[in-house]
């Protein structure tokens, strides 16, 4: 039947062909050859319609260079593989075409005419006559006349079709019959374009009324066709060689009519010092392949033969490539060969320039789609010409352009993502792709002249050199981004390590393995070569509260700051999209281990199962926002169009809400943050909608509020820009102003404003789709009931429901006074001096630190887990839940005051971000005294943990801890008493006196009994372990002049208090293992032990070198007060007693001993010896100055 232009571009939604006289047979022949390269497509199927129409090129007002078939319902644009000049405005039957319609149905498709149509009408002829033409060889020389003539020659080149200005034209270059010598012609008039098609290389021509003309900034002449020009097959016997005048020579050149020239910046054009390694030269061939694959349509990039990389960008497809189908054969004639242009490209790559010809030789028999390329809003085409960029660039472009839209299209959209700044903003991909070009592109580039590279004997191009680029950036998935820092997290893992040597070899099995636990180790984006450019979409998750980075690939959990120290808190960033080039990638590692003793450590088989948390710490201010998601009800709470993220409202992604109406508004309620309490189970007792059944306890956290003002009702966007609640608040103090104080419960879905909501904020809930001033009252509920009310003024509870928002408005920044008025409340944050001061009555308490130190520590025994943790199993915690970290926290960078804080394993998997160099807001921990008499805080339901800055790169390092920011400084030890507990460690220049007790011991590594002859001597039970660990202690006498103090020395320091070389003790320590332990008691030490008999030898070395004069002797010693001596002692008083100097007797008032923790020590030299002691004499004068005033 037959078929219109008009039924068949909008009832055909699929490729098919159509051939009138072929039989079936026929037909599958033809289309199993066409599977040949192609097995996995399928052929074009057959449909029986019969075309007729005229062949045309295009509009007489605009013409572009391509050929049409109309008839007087439609036109559709057509390929064709041999094409006559005097088809054109004829009428044909078509007995074998395709049409192959786009993929998205946006526009019509275009047909291939697969044999040459048949005329319904005779075609006519026209007899020329005799014309006198001039070859190549002598035309070059009548470049500079300006009258016309014919030429004749034999077509060597022809350049693609170009659109510059709005102006199509194309080149084509004749060459003598007998010589090398060529004549370039231009050809620009609408009606002479369709002689691109039916041009042929190595055929002759002969092109009559060509007038000279010439570029005005190179100055190139060449031939240009006019209005009476005809393109004619060359027939010798109708043309004759005509004389040339002398008088042609005279005439001057007459200036083309182009009048601009484009030019683009080179970056493949550079000098050998500003790239790396060699510049290589491109290789000119020819190439006749198979389409194989469409790579990037837009890009301009397709596959041939399963193996070449053919790149058509650098020429200007003006027919949006029809005919370039997988299925094709096409051939390539003085293309570039580039190889391995780029380092990860497994491609040889072919580039056509402007010189280069590309021919369709066949068309595709496959059902293969067609993809235009689009030309006017193309931002690989508008990168390409804006930065003239070379091949391996240009590759390295579309690379991270398809990443780009592969990661983010789900969430914006294709057309939305690849914006280009041509016509409009730049889009999300512009705008990443910008800077990074700018810093890869030099700034010393050459100037790409398009008609030189057409135009010069001489070759020169972008593709002419290149140079093998290795990407200086990669963008990775946040799924690969984890695997591959997990990889390096594990790859760098190394227990021994982790521990020090010389406290390992002291450490029990359990403390060994428990210290293993927990490790981390970061990475910056300078860790990975090439560096990492981080990209993720802005999302809250509500089933783990914290915020993270998203893609297609997955998710990352991440922990933003502000470098001013304040807490993150723009809701309004929600669904944006982030780039981030400086951060920090934490891997947090987890393991459960069976390690018998340090000697194993380097033996991974006692490493049972390994867990890891990653996630990625940045400031904000280090965050780019390519793409902010606009509407947003968090933007604009006035405004009745928001719109949400993304239609899919689950519970990863935490959307926004559906949008608002014009028929309803929304209500909103403003409030200042004045307590909040951290994540975990609660057991709220809340009725469900269908009954009074009670609900198991929830993951869930609240905050106390003071509403500021009365619920507003907005009806239009942008109703207003102020804040009328905080302003009165400020014209009065906060006198006469409506606040009433909440109880806010989230739960469900409410959980995503958990890393929003902050101290001192200023918040706005929205209710959308809502207009009842009264909804916050209406929800709310007594805490408990109202007979047991102990105060009339006991905040309401409010549950925040599910598609309520939140939005940040501003900080409060009221003086103490205002806001101790607005609030009703003192709210304060103490020092760390403060609480640990004796006269500190408060029982919870609030602060800021740096984290000095994390270790991994059993649980105290004193310390039980609530009752609500203990009534579910926490999902997601990567520590046994007997374990506790302990945290150093210290008031500044440097301070020697120290807090310690214990947070119990079940809280940890909310609290991201807790290491070393890192200064935290807590607030409301629990303080504590210990018997001991030592000041500690815990983390208890009602406290909660703010990251107010990130630690600095010099600060982070691979294992748990960071150690101590500053040295020690040295101290009087007459002074310690009024720094008990301010001073973390010190250093003193002291004397030994003697040495009171010695412990050695060869312990069992599991249960801490005496370990002898290889095996543990606990009998009941037996103990199977087989591993014994040493053991040493002592407690020393010092004196500075100023006082005394015990001083307990462990394990190694034992050997240095001694005197022992490494040798001498390795051999004391030999010899007690082979007995278990040994005590020595001498002088006025009190305690039990058991006394060696004087024959043992090893008892007796011991027991002369304690009491000799060789342990009398001036150290440096390192210390930190013992927090935890053998037994609690109670303050003594002052102590009155003799000392004797030869024979003169002294009384004097002695203080009681300090005991001290041995934490290093340095023998000293004569030199340093009277360094020391000329310093404390100057510290001793001024010390007693200061006592005499006083």
């Amino acid at each position: 039947s037959f078929i219109s232009i008009s039924d068949l571009t909008h009832q055909q939604r699929t490729p098919c062909c159509s051939h009138l006289a072929w039989s079936t047979n026929r037909f599958k022949e033809w289309a199993h050859q066409g599977r040949g390269a192609l097995p996995m497509h399928s052929s074009l199927p057959r449909a029986y319609l019969i075309l007729v129409g005229y062949l045309t090129d295009g509009r007489q007002e605009d013409k572009d260079g391509c050929l049409y078939v109309k008839d007087n319902t439609g036109i559709i644009p057509c390929e064709l593989l041999h094409f006559e000049l005097q088809w054109l405005e004829s009428l044909f039957l078509f007995p074998s075409w395709a049409y192959i319609p786009q993929t998205d149905h946006s526009a019509a498709g275009y047909i291939e005419i697969l044999v040459d149509p048949v005329p319904v009408n005779r075609l006519r002829k026209e007899v020329s006559e005799t014309i006198p033409v001039i070859y190549p060889a002598l035309a070059e020389p009548l470049l500079v006349s300006r009258s016309k003539l014919s030429v004749a020659g034999e077509l060597s080149r022809l350049s693609p079709l170009l659109c510059i200005h709005q102006k199509t034209f194309f080149f084509l270059f004749l060459k003598c019959f007998t010589s090398v010598v060529w004549v370039p012609v231009l050809v620009k008039k609408p009606n002479q374009l369709a002689w691109h098609h039916t041009l042929q290389l190595g055929h002759r021509y002969t092109i009559t009324g060509l007038s000279i003309s010439s570029l005005k900034k190179s100055g190139q002449r060449m031939f240009v066709t006019s209005v009476t020009s005809c393109l004619l097959p060359y027939c010798a016997e109708k043309v004759k060689e005509q004389a040339l005048d002398s008088s042609w020579q005279e005439e001057s050149s007459l200036s083309a009519s182009l009048e601009t020239t484009e030019h683009f910046n080179d970056s493949s054009e550079l000098s050998a010092e500003e790239w790396p390694g060699s510049i290589k030269e491109t290789k000119i061939i020819s190439y006749v392949g198979t389409v194989t694959k469409i790579l990037n349509a837009q890009a301009g990039l397709y596959e041939l033969d399963n193996k070449v990389c053919l790149c058509l960008a650098y020429q200007q497809l003006l027919n949006s490539a029809r005919g370039i189908r997988p299925g094709a054969c096409v051939e390539l004639i003085d293309v570039h060969l580039l190889q391995k242009p780029l380092v990860s490209s497994p491609f040889i790559v072919l580039g056509a320039c402007l010189n280069s010809t590309v021919l369709l030789r066949s068309f595709s028999r496959l059902s293969t789609p067609y993809h235009p390329p689009v030309t006017s809003r193309n931002l690989y085409l508008h990168l390409l010409f804006c930065y003239n960029l070379g091949m391996p660039l240009y590759l390295w472009l579309v690379s991270l352009l398809e990443t780009f839209k592969e990661r983010f299209s789900c969430f914006f959209g294709h057309h939305r993502l690849l914006l280009s700044s041509k016509y409009r903003d730049p889009g999300p991909a512009e705008k990443f792709l910008v800077p990074v070009l700018q810093a890869v592109v030099p700034d010393r580039r050459e100037t790409r002249d398009i008609y030189q590279e057409i135009l010069a004997k001489m070759h020169h191009c972008p593709l002419q050199k290149y140079l093998t680029l290795d990407p200086p950036y990669q963008v990775p998935s946040l799924s690969a981004l984890g695997r591959v820092a997990e990889q390096k997290g594990w790859e760098g893992f190394c227990p021994s390590q982790l521990l020090s040597p010389l406290e390992a070899q002291h450490m029990g099995t359990q403390e060994l393995n428990r210290r293993l636990a927990w490790s981390y180790c970061t990475f910056s984006a300078g860790s990975f070569q090439p560096q990492l450019i981080l990209l993720g979409v802005l999302r809250v998750s509500s089933r783990r509260s914290s915020l993270q980075l998203q893609d297609s690939s997955g998710t990352l959990p991440c922990v933003i700051s502000h470098r001013d120290g304040t807490p993150f808190a723009n809701t309004a960033l929600i669904g944006s999209l982030l780039q981030v080039e400086n951060y920090q990638l934490v891997v947090e590692r987890f393991i459960q281990s069976d390690f018998p003793s340090w000697e194993q450590l380097e033996n991974s088989e006692h490493v049972r199962e390994k867990k890891t948390s990653i996630y990625v710490q940045f400031y904000f201010e280090d965050v780019q926002v390519l793409h902010s998601v606009e509407g947003q009800i968090q933007k604009d709470p006035r405004s009745n169009n928001t719109t949400s993220l993304r239609k899919k409202n689950d519970d990863e992604g935490c959307q926004r809400g559906q949008s608002s109406t014009g028929r309803t508004g929304c209500v909103s309620h403003l409030f200042l943050v004045t307590q909040k309490e951290g994540l975990m189970l609660r057991n709220y007792q809340l009725l469900r909608e269908g009954g009074g059944e009670e609900q198991e306890p929830q993951r869930s956290f609240q905050a106390t509020v003071l509403w500021l003002g009365r619920p507003q009702l907005w009806s239009h966007p942008r109703e207003t820009k102020s804040l009328p609640e905080l302003e009165e608040a400020g014209r009065d103090g906060g006198e006469g102003m409506t606040r009433q104080e909440a109880l806010l419960l989230f739960m469900g879905k409410s959980l995503q404003w958990f890393p929003f909501l902050h101290l001192d904020g200023l918040y706005r809930f929205i209710v959308p789709h809502c207009s009842d001033l009264e909804v916050f009252d209406k929800l709310s509920f007594p805490p408990v009931p109202a007979e047991f009310l102990g105060r009339p003024s006991c905040p309401l509870c409010l549950p925040v429901q599910d598609n309520w928002h939140l939005q940040h408005e501003t900080w409060f920044s009221f003086p103490i006074e205002s806001k101790a008025a607005l609030t009703g409340m003192d709210q304060r944050i103490s020092s760390i001096p403060e609480i640990l001061s004796n006269s500190f009555r408060g029982s919870l308490v609030s602060f800021s630190g740096e984290i000095v130190e994390r270790t991994l520590c059993a649980s105290p025994k004193n310390e039980k887990p609530s009752a609500t943790l203990s009534l579910k199993k926490q999902k997601g915690s990567l520590l046994a839940s007997d374990h506790s970290v302990k945290l150093s926290i210290s008031a500044a960078a440097g301070s020697p005051v120290v807090l310690d804080i214990y947070i119990a394993a079940t809280y940890l998997q909310h609290l991201r971000g807790l290491l070393p160099g890192a200064k935290i807001l807590f607030q409301n921990l629990e303080r504590k005294i210990s018997r001991f008499h030592n000041v500690y805080c815990t983390y208890i339901a009602s406290s909660c943990v703010t990251i107010l800055s990130l630690p600095a790169s010099h600060q982070l390092l691979t294992s748990s801890c960071a150690g101590r920011a500053s040295s020690p400084s040295l101290v009087f030890i007459s002074n310690l008493q009024r720094h008990l507990q301010t001073l973390p460690q010190a250093r003193i220049l002291c004397h030994v006196s003697c040495v009171l007790t010695l412990s050695l011991q060869w312990v069992c590594s599991l249960c801490s009994s005496i370990f002898k002859e290889g095996k543990c001597t606990r009998h009941s039970p037996p103990c199977p372990s087989h591993t014994g660990v040493r053991q040493a202690s002592a407690r020393v006498l010092v004196e500075d002049g100023t006082g005394e103090a015990l001083v307990l020395c462990r394990n190694q320091h034992v050997a240095a208090m001694l005197g022992l070389s490494l040798l001498e003790w390795e051999a004391v320590q030999s010899c007690v293992q082979s007995r278990g332990s040994l005590f020595i008691q001498y002088g006025e030490a009190t305690g039990t032990g058991c006394v060696e008999e004087l024959e043992d030898p090893i008892a007796c070395y011991l027991r002369n070198l304690c009491r000799s004069s060789l342990i009398s002797r001036p150290i440096l010693l390192d210390f930190s007060l013992d927090r935890k001596p053998s037994k609690v002692l109670q303050p003594a008083p002052v102590q009155v007693r003799n000392f004797r100097c030869g024979e003169v007797e002294f009384v004097s008032q002695v203080r009681p001993r300090q005991s001290l923790l041995c934490l290093n020590v340095e023998e000293v030299g004569q030199k340093a010896l009277c360094c020391l002691n000329r310093e404390r004499i100057k510290r001793m004068s001024a010390h007693c100055q200061v006592g005499t005033t006083t």
